[in-house]
């Protein structure tokens, strides 16, 4: 994608539909008069009222306990500088975004038109009682030190300064893991810091904090070695100035055991790498390219244990680690302040972490067989979902322990659960998904790529690195359309129809013809076929010359799904192809089946539907656990159509005894687990949380997913087609941009497993072969 184009997208992004990326929801009714007069006036008065009397009463009438102000003056922007406060919202509201979906707290950003250190520290004084907590950011160095210092002894909420202590926890973390797989001791090791911002001192304190010397440490800014001899200090940098006789970063790196970069890219050479000691610690964590490149890095020492601050290599240092969940546990005991015991909380939970068994669904998203401490797993990924039951409660114990809770916690299983159920509503799977493309990427043919919704998504599938694409259709058509996306990316391009085709398309229809000639189609008619898009798709992926497929946008799904059941055939073993739609509900990821093939399935079609469904859902790294559908609940109908979603139970309980399915059952009781508990006790579905629906006929499936789609504006990826013997997936009409991107990284995804189950079976045989 060029600069100019990247620019156009993050503009669109932030202006389109909506300007901004935060907006502030209703939590309670207000449909009627009533509710409204219990929201305002009168009713608004009793908790007033009540507050008056203890202001700590706002944390049990109002959202100030879930409340936090995202603060900054806009002195030191990401890597902009000081762009002014109106230029840093975008980036407030982004931060605000990330505390919501990781750790479900609400935020209100708040950008303050002074530079001045009193008139901000009484600016944020002054509307601190409308927060639970208080989070600085992009403030410059040396004010945002005094800022933060003050307002934690001024304010009686948790204040942090996410810039200096998030980049500390989290590298502190894989610290003391790097150490420990190194076999070495913090007490001894020598320590070279690159940077002197705001970030690099707070890293080098808490390091300090587990145990790391003074006399061990150099720290280095832009002039330099920072020497005690040095005039015209800061207090910050006076710290860790060294009395050793050096000038540079190549003097320092000289047998040194850690390198912490917190400054510019590539100041890092391989012989000064070569220069450390033994089992070198690289963090080179300037953003985007770090001190040095990471594959240079691992080529120059098979010893060294390295983390960057990018997200495509090992052991990223990024801080959604770290700020949404440790603000989470102080707003959950009402905490005075985030204080290093916190903190320090916060680093010990995350190493531990990194240490336990790691969840499929991480490994899935990840690409990896299985991601295991080491010394490229020394932090817990961004996506893992352990991180909110694991990090907030050693940050509110710690609270506790120090004396700041106000409001301790008794239960903590309780607690624990309760913080997983807060992002019940969150679309990780969505960036989950995405993520896991990405690990190995495949050619997909868009077979309607002169289409520009269908295009854009080829554009951002190929920018994204989900996939390489193929683009069919009219050439003409096609280019003019990336010209005018500024999509100019070496993709091949393939018109069916065109002379330069011809060759391809005979050698297609004599294969196509070999395959269906006693099937009533003549040579004739399978060239003229070959010269429609899907069937020429279809037999790209047929002859390996693309991967996967996808297609449906422009026209309707029967239409499109013939040519594929003729070329592409269904799996081995599979007597019927089905399709389900996964939904982004607020109870979380719902699995929907069969939203688009069978009309009026037969009691073994639902038990095979079933069965297919169990298999996608597993590879989303998620446990299936299925409700059979209908209007009727464990044989209150004795009606075929209850008749035949009860005997396919019967047929998967016998058959399949470990899959975790029941019904017949209705929604209703299928979604609410205590009415489910309550009246039927017996079913291998009470007390759990159902997260797959198959539905007795199509009109019921199809009729509920797109109801939820429209109405609860529930995101929807699918219909995921199951059963087929090479990876074609087939889009509703008109789908959007998000869903056709959504999708390809479903046919990517669907790609890598066959192609692993292809290599399985392939090293079987060859095996077996040997015996």
């Amino acid at each position: 994608m060029s600069k100019q184009t990247k620019r156009r997208e993050a503009l669109v992004y932030h202006a389109k539909p909506t300007p901004g990326k935060i907006k502030i929801v209703p939590t309670k009714k207000y449909a009627t008069q009533r509710d409204l007069s219990l929201a305002y006036s009168p009713g608004v008065a009793e908790p007033c009222l009540e507050i008056e009397k203890d202001k700590n009463n706002a944390y049990k009438y109002t959202a100030k306990g879930n409340l936090v102000a995202v603060i900054s003056n806009g002195t030191a922007v990401l890597g902009l500088g000081n762009i002014g406060p109106e230029a840093s919202k975008p980036v407030m509201e982004g931060k605000g975004l990330l505390f919501k979906i990781f750790a479900d707290i609400d935020v209100f950003d708040i950008e303050v038109d002074t530079e001045n250190i009193e008139e901000f520290i009484q600016t944020v004084k002054n509307i601190a009682p409308t927060f639970g907590g208080i989070n600085l950011e992009d403030i410059k160095a040396p004010e945002a030190f005094e800022i933060e210092c003050r307002l934690k002894d001024e304010l009686d909420i948790p204040v942090m300064h996410d810039d200096q202590h998030g980049t500390a926890i989290i590298s502190a973390a894989a610290l003391l893991n790097a150490l420990e797989l190194a076999n070495k001791q913090i007490e001894k090791v020598k320590i070279v810091v690159s940077g002197a911002g705001a970030a690099a001192i707070s890293c080098t304190k808490l390091y300090k904090a587990f145990g790391a010397k003074g006399e061990n440490i150099v720290m280095l800014d832009s002039k330099g070695v920072i020497r005690k001899d040095r005039d015209n200090l800061t207090e910050q940098k006076a710290e860790f100035a060294t009395s050793r006789k050096i000038d540079t970063l190549d003097e320092a790196m000289k047998d040194a055991d850690v390198f912490i970069g917190l400054s510019t890219s590539d100041i890092v050479s391989p012989d000064m790498l070569k220069s450390m000691a033994k089992n070198p610690i690289v963090f080179a964590m300037a953003n985007p390219d770090p001190e040095i490149k990471y594959n240079l890095a691992v080529k120059t020492r098979d010893d060294i244990i390295m983390a960057t601050g990018r997200s495509d290599h090992p052991n990223q240092v990024n801080n959604v680690l770290g700020f949404p969940f440790i603000f989470r546990g102080a707003l959950d005991v009402r905490s005075t302040k985030i204080n290093e015991a916190m903190k320090m909380a916060a680093v010990k939970a995350l190493a531990e972490l990194a240490k336990e068994p790691v969840p499929e669904q991480v490994n899935i998203a990840y690409g990896e067989t299985r991601l295991a401490f080491g010394k490229d797993y020394i932090i817990p990924k961004p996506f893992d979902p352990r991180l909110i039951a694991e990090i907030p409660p050693a940050v509110a114990k710690a609270a506790m322990d120090s004396g700041v809770a106000q409001e301790p916690i008794d239960d903590w299983e309780a607690y624990k659960e309760s913080l997983r159920q807060r992002l019940g509503s969150d679309n990780k799977l969505v960036r989950l998904l995405l993520n896991r493309a990405r690990t190995n990427p495949k050619r997909v043919v868009f077979a309607e790529a002169d289409q520009l919704d269908v295009l854009k998504a080829a554009q951002i599938a190929y920018d994204e690195g989900i996939a390489h694409p193929i683009l069919l259709g009219r050439k003409e058509a096609i280019q003019r359309l990336m010209e005018e996306i500024e999509f100019d990316a070496d993709v091949p391009i393939i018109d069916p129809k065109s002379d330069e085709e011809l060759p391809r398309k005979n050698e297609y229809a004599k294969v196509y013809w070999q395959q269906r000639k006693r099937k009533g189609v003549t040579l004739y008619s399978a060239e003229k076929l070959m010269r429609e898009r899907n069937y020429f798709a279809a037999m790209m992926v047929n002859q390996g010359d693309a991967d996967a497929l996808i297609s449906g946008y422009s026209r309707s799904y029967p239409t499109v799904f013939k040519p594929m059941l003729e070329l592409i055939g269904l799996a081995k073993g599979v007597t019927r192809a089905a399709a389900t739609n996964l939904m982004m509900t607020q109870r979380g990821p719902m699995f929907l089946s069969d939203t688009s093939i069978n009309i009026n399935p037969s009691s073994k079609d639902l038990a095979k539907i079933a069965q297919m469904t169990a298999k996608t859902v597993s590879l989303f790294g998620m446990e299936p656990v299925i409700a059979m559908t209908s209007y009727s609940n464990f044989g209150s109908s004795t009606h075929e159509n209850a008749n035949k979603v009860r005997d396919a139970v019967a047929y998967l309980h016998r058959y399949y005894p470990d899959m975790i399915v029941d019904g017949e059952l209705q929604t209703d009781f299928a979604l609410n687990s205590e009415m489910l508990q309550d009246i039927f006790p017996f079913s291998k579905l009470a007390g759990r949380k159902i997260n797959t629906l198959v539905f007795p006929n199509l009109d019921a499936a199809n009729i509920t997913y797109k109801l939820l789609k429209e109405l609860n504006k529930s995101e929807s990826i699918g219909p995921i087609l199951m059963g087929m013997r090479k990876p074609v997936h087939i889009l509703q009409l008109d789908a959007s941009v998000d869903e056709i991107v959504n999708m390809t990284a479903i046919a990517v995804i669907d790609a890598q497993q066959k192609e692993k189950k292809a290599q399985e079976i392939k090293a079987r045989t060859a095996s077996e072969s040997t015996l």
